[in-house]
């Protein structure tokens, strides 16, 4: 994967375990940070399939939170300096839905799993995105409101349709 994707990944995985926090303590937070990764790499490899592609978005920018801060009711500017929350311009509104899709239907996830990772071993798949395609009672609990459906409804509806698009237009999704 191209380090060009490295900050809109990072951003939006930050997006996601804000708005959608664990419930629980510090292992609880990692587990669900290590969910919403898993998500948000699938979902950029998907949205960004070549190297051209993840190089114009770093150019360009992925175009920010501001829609899912007030879809979600999230606060992005609590009154604090501007600079701390820069990072949210590096927030894919299409890669968040999408990592939101992932993380509430299993059988997206396999299948958009199977689709960024044609090719490798069905070991090496399963190693870097376990968490998400077989999570266990711990990361269920963990990730309880990032894996909520109804809590993540507004987020999924967003792109839904254009992963289910992108998903079933054949064999060379991901180049």
């Amino acid at each position: 994967m191209s380090e060009e994707l490295s900050p809109l990944i990072a951003a939006t995985v930050q997006w996601l375990t804000g708005a959608y926090p664990a419930s629980g303590g510090a292992l609880d937070r990692v587990l669900c940070e290590m969910q919403a990764h898993q998500a948000v790499t699938v979902a950029a490899r998907l949205r960004y399939p070549t190297e051209m592609d993840a190089a114009l978005v770093g150019l360009s920018g992925p175009g920010g939170s501001s829609r899912l801060d007030r879809l979600t009711g999230v606060d992005g500017a609590s009154g604090e300096d501007p600079g701390a929350h820069a990072w949210r311009a590096w927030v894919d509104e299409v890669v968040a839905s999408w990592a939101a899709c992932l993380l509430t239907d299993p059988e997206l996830a396999g299948r958009a799993v199977a689709a960024v990772t044609r090719g490798e071993r069905a070991v090496d798949a399963r190693a870097e995105f376990g968490r998400l395609v077989a999570p266990d009672a711990h990361d269920r609990r963990a990730a309880a409101l990032l894996r909520h459906p109804d809590l993540l409804a507004p987020v999924t509806a967003l792109h839904r349709t254009a992963l289910r698009d992108r998903l079933s237009s054949g064999p060379d999704v991901a180049a």
